[in-house]
């Protein structure tokens, strides 16, 4: 079964003498999964999970299990969270690294070859994951950061000028809309009470149309290295949110390499939250930014209620980061499908969507 064939987001522009007057985006349609996960055991549900999502499926399962353990108030090993989180930066930087190669360096051979035998090392290192480090896995992580030094990526060290990545970053600087920072809000763990509280509420709709205290966030690299760093911001677009995955790539290679240690994790990566009797949420950063799964168990320990947040709904939100990055912005005809383009892929790069830009003419 697989219901990700109509995931889809429709992206209309309205221009008035280049400038953008209206973005208006129809949403993609939500797999319905309260329906089919509702009365199943959660083993079951567990299982058919990687048909269900096509990306971040480790973060998807990890988001259900962790739910599901905590409305049966279960409490997990310390192995086991490790375990878990290396799991969760590995499928991370995995996804990174592919959306460089899918987004920006499609059509350079020597790049593909490089990001080929990365995702060869990372798809090992998924499957030989065991709950404790390994020398096994400390070697697989060292041909990881071999193989990102081949793409000319070098922890605490800047892109080389002459390098594909630092050539794609100049580009999209010289064909970026640059958002100013004063409109913008990043989603973190600290907002994580405030929605983990309404995911099971009496709102239907929050799940398609989330907010926080009426805000929409930003959710994804960009924004978690934002709250991370708590650095003043100044304007800043698709080439800012790109330098973002790679610094996130090398970090979380380094974290990898030093052993992947709980206490050095990522703060708020994994994330449980008991809800009441038999029920739960749990949160995860994945890739594209925070995921968050919440259930409600019957008396004889089935689902009953499932809701999930994906960061689409923040990212691609009719209030959200996208509109607020191309309302108002001046569009030349030169430049205007790259220029929306390269904003809607900083965003999420494997986001599904169609794309319509036209002029408002004057009788």
């Amino acid at each position: 079964m697989s219901l990700v064939a109509r995931n889809k987001i429709d992206v209309r522009i309205l221009l008035a003498d280049d400038k953008v007057a209206s973005v208006e985006i129809l949403p993609r349609v939500r797999p319905p999964l309260a329906g089919v996960f509702a009365g199943k055991e959660p083993s079951t549900v567990l299982n058919v999970l990687p048909r269900l999502f096509a990306l971040c499926v480790a973060a998807q399962q990890t988001a259900l299990l962790s739910a599901i353990e905590t409305a049966r108030d279960e409490v997990i090993t310390r192995a086991t969270r490790q375990q878990r989180i290396a799991l969760i930066v590995t499928e991370r930087i995995a996804d990174l690294a592919r959306s460089l190669f899918v987004g920006h360096l499609t059509l350079d051979v020597a790049s593909a070859a490089a990001i080929r035998s990365l995702m060869s090392e990372l798809s090992a290192f998924v499957r030989s994951a065991q709950p404790a480090w390994s020398s096994a896995q400390r070697e697989a992580t060292a041909r990881i950061v071999a193989a990102m030094a081949a793409l000319g990526l070098h922890e605490g060290e800047a892109l080389r000028s002459d390098s594909p990545l630092a050539l794609r970053v100049a580009a999209l600087n010289d064909v970026d809309v640059k958002s100013i920072s004063a409109g913008h809000s990043f989603l973190s763990v600290a907002d994580d009470p405030n929605i983990t509280k309404r995911l099971l509420g009496d709102d239907s709709t929050f799940c398609y149309c989330p907010d926080v205290d009426g805000h929409v966030p930003e959710t994804g690299p960009w924004a978690r290295q934002v709250s991370r760093d708590r650095v003043p911001l100044g304007p800043f677009g698709a080439a800012e949110r790109l330098m973002a995955r790679i610094n996130e790539v090398l970090r979380l290679c380094a974290w990898l390499k030093a052993g992947a240690q709980i206490g050095a994790a990522e703060h708020g990566i994994i994330e449980r939250y008991k809800l009441g009797p038999r029920r739960a949420a749990a949160a995860v950063e994945c890739a594209r930014g925070r995921l968050y799964h919440a259930v409600e168990l019957d008396a004889q320990g089935r689902i009953s209620r499932f809701e999930f947040l994906a960061p689409t709904e923040w990212n691609f939100h009719r209030r959200g980061p996208l509109v607020r990055n191309l309302q108002g912005a001046v569009l030349t005809a030169r430049r205007r499908e790259d220029a929306v383009h390269a904003v809607i892929t900083s965003l999420d790069p494997c986001v599904a969507f169609t794309l319509n830009v036209r002029e408002v003419r004057d009788a």
